[in-house]
C-alpha cells in the first residue's frame, strides 16, 4: 500500500495498533482495495480493511483492557467533535453502534462485508469501512461521519460539488462516496481524473453515477483549493 492510504492491522490481544482505511481504492496501475480483499480473506474480527494492497503498522493507540465482554461494555467514542459514552458488546461494529445505538444514520448498511463502501466514515481523517471496525476499537480516534461535514448546516465543498454535478441517483451510496472523496482529497489536493478513478475504487454505486462522482471530486478539489488560497 502506498502513502496515499495505509491499512493498519489490529493487535490480537487488545488495542489497535491502528485501524485500516478503505479510502483510496487503487492507483493508476489498477491495484484496488477490492482485489486485495478478495485475495487476503480479511475478516471483521481482525478489524482489517485493505487499501491498495499492502499493510503497514502505525503508532499504537492508547491502551485499553486486554479483555472485555461478553456482555455490554462501557466505551466512549469521539464522534464529530463530541465525546459519546455508550455500552455495547465487544462484537458490535462501529457501523451498528452509530446506527442502532446512537441514531447517527448517515453511514449506510448495505453489503456489511467491507465491499461497497456505503458505510465509509473517517477515523483521524482517514476513510474506513465502519462495518469492519469494532466500536470498542474505534475509541481514541476522532470519528467523522457525513453529519459532521456540514458545519452549522452548510454543505461542505465536497457535498456541494455532488449536488452541482448530480453525482447521485437513489442516494444510498452517496454518504460513503462523499466521505471517501473528502478523505481522498486530503491526500490528493490536486488529483487527475485517473487518480480520482483509482482512489474511489473501493466504493460502489449500483446506479452507475461514476461519471458524476468523478467530476464532483475534481470540482471539489478546485473549491477546496480556492478556500485555502
Amino acid at each position: 500500500m502506498s502513502d496515499e492510504q495505509d491499512g493498519r492491522p489490529l493487535d490480537g490481544n487488545g488495542p489497535p495498533a491502528g485501524l485500516p482505511e478503505p479510502e483510496d481504492g487503487g492507483d493508476a496501475k489498477g491495484f484496488s482495495r477490492r482485489a486485495f480483499l478478495k485475495g487476503a480473506g480479511v475478516t471483521v474480527s481482525a478489524g482489517v480493511i485493505a487499501a491498495e494492497g499492502l499493510l503497514e503498522t502505525a503508532p499504537a493507540a492508547a491502551p485499553q483492557a486486554a479483555m472485555a465482554g461478553p456482555g455490554a461494555t462501557p466505551i466512549t467514542l469521539r464522534i464529530n467533535g463530541k465525546s459519546v459514552p455508550l455500552e455495547v458488546e465487544p462484537r458490535v461494529t462501529l457501523l451498528d453502534a452509530l446506527r442502532d445505538h446512537l441514531d447517527i444514520t448517515g453511514a449506510k448498511k448495505v453489503c456489511d462485508r467491507a465491499t461497497c463502501g456505503a458505510c465509509t466514515v473517517m477515523l483521524d481523517g482517514k476513510a474506513v469501512y465502519a462495518c469492519s471496525v469494532l466500536a470498542i476499537d474505534a475509541q481514541h480516534y476522532e470519528i467523522t461521519t457525513i453529519e459532521g461535514l456540514a458545519a452549522e448546516g452548510q454543505l461542505s465543498p465536497v457535498s456541494a460539488a455532488f449536488v452541482e454535478h448530480d453525482a447521485q441517483q437513489c442516494g444510498f451510496c452517496t454518504p460513503g462516496f462523499v466521505m471517501a472523496v473528502t478523505a481522498f482529497l486530503k491526500r490528493h489536493p490536486n488529483p487527475t481524473y485517473e487518480e480520482v478513478t483509482g482512489g474511489l475504487g473501493g466504493n460502489l454505486c449500483r446506479c452507475g453515477t461514476y461519471m458524476g462522482v468523478r467530476e464532483a471530486a475534481l470540482d471539489a478539489a478546485k473549491r477546496l483549493s480556492a478556500r485555502r488560497a
